[in-house]
């Protein structure tokens, strides 16, 4: 008899750490995953995303 092992682990694509797939969020630009973690933190979008945001602009 074989036994199934299923894996549902997937890397967070802000911060590089394998998280359980049910416990995270797309990004908000293309859709990748990004960890629960980083979602409590504020991150938004995944690091690729992130770089072609422009800078914020400075406050006057």
């Amino acid at each position: 008899m074989s036994t199934l092992h299923e894996h549902d682990g997937m890397i967070c694509r802000a911060c590089g750490k394998e998280e359980r797939a049910s416990e995270g969020y797309p990004c908000a630009g293309c859709g990748t995953f990004i960890c629960l973690v980083c979602t409590f933190r504020g991150v938004t979008h995944c690091k690729a995303c992130a770089e072609k945001q422009p800078p914020p602009s400075p406050s006057t």
